[in-house]
């Protein structure tokens, strides 16, 4: 079997950031999966299940509903190794593109306090595994990292030369 490409990035020198993880052509238009890593990975502990299940629910919900980018937002979910999320979005886009809009994103979450969207029996398969202080934290210091993101933040790690 072929190695998919996101398993071909060094995750070893990945740092914390946005970075284009794909871009697909579906039906003749362009769909951008972004990598929202939040930590670096093998290096700093993983977010705990809490705390990205709050920042998804929070995520969805603010992205669905922003005025400038709701209609281009695809997917909002966590990745498996929770160190960050995949962000689908229609359009040939950058991560300086999204920029603002993921500095929005995560200074919500870290602002948020009410009941977490979707958060009940009937509307989540896991409505209890929430941790909106964790998640607010978390979502905090990425907006710390974010306001300060340089090129090594907003670009996959080139392979190591010899």
């Amino acid at each position: 079997m072929k190695t998919i490409p996101s398993f071909t990035i060094d995750h070893l020198r990945l740092l914390r950031g946005i970075y284009v993880s794909r871009k697909d052509m579906v039906g003749g238009e362009c769909v951008t999966t972004f990598d929202i890593r939040m930590k670096e990975p093998n290096r700093e502990p993983a977010l705990s299940p809490g705390a990205i299940h709050t920042i998804e629910h929070l995520a969805a919900t603010y992205l669905r509903n922003d005025p400038q980018w709701a209609d281009r937002i695809i997917y909002w979910g966590p990745m498996g190794c929770l160190t960050g999320n995949y962000l689908l979005m229609r359009g040939d886009l950058q991560p300086r593109d999204i920029l603002p809009l993921m500095i929005d994103t995560f200074k919500f979450i870290a602002d948020y306090d009410g009941p977490i969207p979707g958060a009940a029996p009937r509307d989540c398969g896991n409505w209890t595994l929430h941790d909106l202080a964790a998640a607010r934290k978390e979502a905090g210091a990425y907006v710390e990292l974010l306001r300060s993101a340089g090129p090594e933040n907003l670009e996959y790690p080139s392979a190591p030369t010899d």
